[in-house]
């Protein structure tokens, strides 16, 4: 299959899927795409809340592509790949409707910080979690603010530190990252629905007066994520992460 970003409303459900065949791990295109389509989700007045998931059934997102990682030989090609996350990071957080999150199976990187940001996020037990961008001379510079908001300085620290090692679905569970895990894909469809059929019927104004309680304390992201990607940017220029990169590539 190819890759793809689709969108649909479905009885007041504003669904946003993407895929791509490596795992889902995402180029910058899709990462846009994926940004575009929250956004124009919110506009909808049909919409009452929006779920974000990924076709396949295994990864829910693998990071960013590698292939454009590898390809980057200046600081602003750097900086553009690097903020491809915090574009979809920030249309969660910007928009005015509850994102729900979908993650049926492992998670790395980027992703991490895609389930951090969902305003409730599910998960099956198979969704384990890596920061692996350590292991590659960088760091998890741009997610970062999504996952220590959401898991706390101890969690995001564990996490980016053992970069080469996944902590359990439950794991992220206990340490807030996840509502619930559920043993299956099934189990989990199941309880989404139920969430969602108790959303469509809430207050609108009252979700979108929480969405602001929220996120309090955030406004300053839209600077700070660019910040963030700019430092990976010129990591990952330097003479070791390339070693680092070209040592990963042989594996």
């Amino acid at each position: 299959m190819e890759a793809y970003v689709h969108s649909e409303i479905k009885d007041k459900v504003g669904i946003v899927e993407f895929f791509h065949p490596a795992s889902n791990s995402l180029p910058g295109v899709i990462l846009d795409k994926i940004a575009q389509e929250i956004l124009k989700m919110d506009e909808e007045e049909e919409v009452k809340v929006i779920l974000l998931k990924s076709g396949g059934d295994r990864a829910f997102c693998a990071g960013a592509s590698f292939d454009e990682l590898i390809a980057i030989d200046n600081k602003e090609t750097g900086l553009a790949f690097f903020t491809g996350f915090a574009k979809v990071i920030n249309a969660i957080r910007e928009v005015s409707k509850f994102v729900i999150v979908r993650v049926q199976g492992k998670v790395v990187g980027g992703g991490v910080g895609i389930a951090a940001a969902g305003d409730y996020t599910f998960a099956t037990k198979h969704a384990a979690i890596k920061l692996s961008e350590l292991a590659v001379g960088i760091g998890p510079f741009v997610v970062g603010p999504a996952v220590e908001r959401k898991m706390g300085l101890s969690a995001f620290t564990q996490l980016t530190i053992n970069a080469k090692n996944f902590q359990s679905a439950e794991w992220a569970h206990t340490h807030g990252l996840y509502a619930g895990v559920y043993e299956n894909a099934e189990e989990m469809d199941e309880a989404i629905n139920g969430l969602l059929e108790d959303l469509k019927g809430s207050n609108p104004e009252a979700m979108k007066e929480l969405k602001k309680v929220f996120w309090q304390g955030t406004e300053n992201w839209s600077t700070l994520l660019k910040e963030r990607a700019a430092i990976s940017g010129e990591l990952v220029l330097s003479e070791f992460t390339r070693n680092a990169i070209n040592e990963f590539k042989k594996k």
